[in-house]
């Protein structure tokens, strides 16, 4: 079963190799949704970026910990596609389908080896990026996710070969190896604090 990528979100900690990846969504007229630095990257490389707070016209809060966290957007990664009801759900509430996300999260680990602040290290906990990965990883049918900048070539030739979507497979290995990624970042996290 292909899906069509007609919205995507984007939403990285680290920011390389992003440009091939925007040139190929901008060739098949996909929407960017995007936050904070990463909404600044892409303005920057010259690729046009709607803001989280703009799109879902809630300002970001408790500084920057509040962004991706609403129902505009979870309800657009989570819905189920095939579902009547789902889809009377979203049309009322006018939420649209957000058919890719692209995330990493911040670099805990990184911040534990340099940092000996307890406040610098929990606030570098990532709870959006992480909310996100799992709601488009459970919906791996219809949406997908794409964790490490290792895969944005794997991810460019799936658009390329299938004209702006992407297989059913495609998107299920995916999901396992966000749900993967997933485990192993709050692994880490419960180690530095145990």
């Amino acid at each position: 079963m292909q899906q069509k990528i007609k919205t995507a979100l984007i939403s990285v900690s680290d920011k390389t190799n992003l440009s091939n990846v925007l040139k190929t969504l901008k060739k098949y007229n996909v929407k960017i949704i995007s936050s904070g630095g990463t909404y600044l990257s892409i303005k920057k490389l010259g690729y046009a970026c709607t803001e989280v707070s703009s799109y879902t016209g809630f300002k970001e809060m408790l500084n920057g910990r509040i962004k991706t966290l609403h129902p505009k957007i979870h309800a657009g990664i989570l819905h189920d596609r095939s579902n009547k009801k789902h889809s009377i759900e979203m049309n009322k509430q006018k939420f649209p389908s957000i058919d890719l996300i692209i995330v990493n999260f911040y670099p805990f680990q990184k911040i534990v080896i340099n940092s000996k602040s307890n406040k610098e290290i929990i606030e570098n906990i990532d709870i959006g990026g992480p909310t996100m990965v799992r709601s488009a990883a459970k919906n791996f049918r219809n949406v997908l996710i794409i964790t490490n900048k290792n895969d944005y070539l794997d991810l460019i030739n799936e658009i390329e070969k299938n004209k702006g979507k992407t297989s059913l497979n495609f998107r299920e290995y995916m999901s396992s190896k966000a749900f993967g990624l997933t485990a192993y970042y709050d692994a880490m996290i419960a180690n530095w604090f145990t």
